[in-house]
């Protein structure tokens, strides 16, 4: 299938501001675009690129002082698979671990394994390695966070979501890597679209979402404990440690974010040019 996919985000800027953004679809899924989702300024500004040490694609500028908007717009072809599965992945030793790999098992600014290592224990340490233990995290995850926009908190830790019982997309996720990392599973956080293709309506706003990925028989995979179902049209555009690591925006200096809008949606027919 075809997804048409993008974002707007729209500033207010006392003063001209150095930014970085992080709003491309991920180089893993380069070969995919039959459009690629260039980003663009309006007004137009010089525009670095390069890629940061976990290769995401990262855009650097200087937004001018006012009213600043940055955009995306492309299209990907996507096989329409869910997520994939494989219930017999068993959890890896640390000791054959690969040496890249153990980046993602130590805490981090939004993951205190430090914390929750001996609640996680306690609670999922009689659960069956492996597959069946990440999923009994995301299912603790999912059941004992309430979601909401109005709870969102840019500085909510793992420790911080397990105690207040709320949060947006990142808290679940962050929560989840936390308790896998206690665990001695890697887990890694991931920021991109998902579509509400297969979903029943009425569908809520468009937003970028987060999920993980955890490393189990030698492979990363994706386990998304916000919606913790099946689903299509998952899209990356970066992953780290955690969303410090990968924020889509990072402003040196006082911005407003005044407008902000996110879709995916299927396209049918031919491409156009």
């Amino acid at each position: 299938m075809r997804l048409h996919l993008g974002c707007r985000l729209s500033f207010q800027l006392p003063s001209a501001t150095p930014m970085i953004l992080l709003l491309n679809v991920h180089y893993s899924r380069a070969s995919d675009l039959e459009r690629p989702d260039v980003l663009t300024t309006n007004p137009a500004v010089p525009i670095e690129n390069y890629r940061d040490g976990f290769g995401n694609w990262c855009c650097r500028l200087s937004a001018p002082a006012g009213r600043f908007t940055v955009s995306t717009d492309g299209i990907i072809r996507d096989p329409g698979l869910s997520d994939l599965k494989d219930l017999a992945a068993a959890q890896v030793e640390i000791g054959k671990l690969p040496s890249e790999v153990l980046t993602f098992l130590l805490p981090s600014r939004y993951c205190e394994t430090d914390l929750l290592s001996d609640f996680a224990w306690k609670q999922f340490g009689d659960t069956r390695a492996g597959w069946p233990r990440v999923q009994a995290v995301c299912d603790f995850v999912h059941d004992h966070v309430t979601f909401g926009y109005q709870h969102a908190r840019a500085t909510r830790t793992a420790a911080e979501t397990l105690n207040e019982g709320v949060g947006v997309c990142r808290d679940y996720t962050h929560l989840a890597i936390t308790l896998c990392r206690c665990l001695n599973i890697p887990a890694r956080y991931c920021t991109g679209y998902v579509s509400d293709i297969g979903q029943e309506p009425p569908f809520p706003p468009m937003d970028f979402a987060a999920w993980m990925e955890v490393y189990l028989g030698g492979a990363w995979w994706v386990f998304d404990p916000r919606n913790n179902d099946i689903r299509f049209g998952r899209v990356l555009v970066a992953r780290g440690r955690d969303a410090a690591y990968v924020p889509l925006t990072h402003g040196f200096g006082e911005h407003q974010l005044t407008d902000f809008a996110v879709w995916i949606e299927q396209q049918d027919g031919a491409s156009q040019t």
